[in-house]
């Protein structure tokens, strides 16, 4: 392990290749070679043997080794990787992230699916922390993605948010409840919408879930305080209006959560506002993919 690599998230988070996401990694390959790799096969002799390279040609926290290392053995078992850093870990420009030794036509076959999930989820760390160091870091509310995430790799993209200091929110529809404001207007209003939810045998005898519910305003917040949510939401409020509203409501005890319009450049004026923790998209739907290069070199 190359030293003086900072370590992001001391929790460490692990991703586990479960049969699943390897199958999911198995028709990812098969898209991306389909019946073969036809300039591979036609100017790399079957016995040519290759080293690599993986050089970060920016700044950032890498995120996705495991992932990366899965794609090359599924496209030759005898590819060996040796990491630099690993997963959590901050790059620099110039840093050599890992090397490679194996036949040239498995390197080349694994390249190209390898560093897109590798500088996807790198990409979505290194944003995360971003947006973690601006809140105020350990000191700051937690940060938090959403579900706007890529169908099928939602399992993949919220590794990526751990590894970058954020926490989760909900997976799915299934593992929480949070009444938005089209769940309100369907329920006939926000009380009557909570009161559904929690109303005896509303969960079918399942585990019972955590309660969140959107406020658009004080009225709808004393609501929610009124009857016992978990979580608070406050959705595209501006860091002044959160700030007066979380003041007012400190006091029922419940948490509250930022919604809508975070950037980096205001999500300190978010903290400061006194929220608990705030939720971002922008993690999952629009993190710049982190610049990473793989030069493979013929070796004899």
């Amino acid at each position: 392990m190359a030293p003086n690599h900072e370590t992001v998230n001391r929790a460490q988070p692990q991703l586990q290749l479960t049969p699943e996401l390897t199958r999911l990694l198995r028709a990812a390959l098969k898209e991306d070679l389909g019946p073969g790799d036809v300039t591979t096969e036609r100017t790399v002799a079957p016995r040519v043997r290759g080293r690599g390279e993986l050089i970060a040609k920016q700044a950032g926290v890498l995120c996705g080794a495991p992932v990366a290392a899965a794609v090359w053995r599924l496209a030759d078992r005898g590819v060996k990787i040796q990491w630099h850093c690993r997963d959590g870990e901050r790059v620099r420009a110039g840093d050599r992230v890992a090397t490679l030794e194996g036949r040239m036509r498995g390197l080349l076959v694994g390249e190209r699916l390898a560093l897109n999930f590798l500088q996807r989820l790198s990409g979505i760390a290194t944003l995360t922390c971003r947006f973690h160091d601006a809140a105020g870091g350990a000191n700051g509310p937690l940060i938090c993605d959403t579900r706007k995430t890529t169908p099928l790799w939602r399992a993949l993209e919220r590794y990526a948010v751990r590894v970058g200091g954020g926490m989760n929110h909900r997976f799915g529809l299934f593992d929480m409840v949070l009444i938005k404001e089209n769940h309100a207007r369907a329920a006939g209003g926000l009380r009557e919408a909570i009161r559904a939810v929690k109303a005896p045998g509303a969960q079918d005898g399942r585990k019972r879930l955590k309660v969140m519910a959107e406020a658009r305003d004080a009225e709808e917040v004393a609501i929610c305080c009124a009857e016992g949510v978990d979580l608070i939401l406050l959705d595209n409020f501006t860091p002044a209006r959160a700030r007066a509203v979380i003041a007012r409501f400190r006091s029922c005890g419940i948490p509250f959560e930022i919604s809508g319009g975070v950037t980096l450049k205001n999500v300190a004026a978010y903290a400061r506002a006194g929220a608990d923790r705030i939720s971002i998209g922008a993690l999952t739907h629009s993190a710049p993919a982190l610049d990473l290069s793989l030069q493979l070199y013929p070796v004899e």
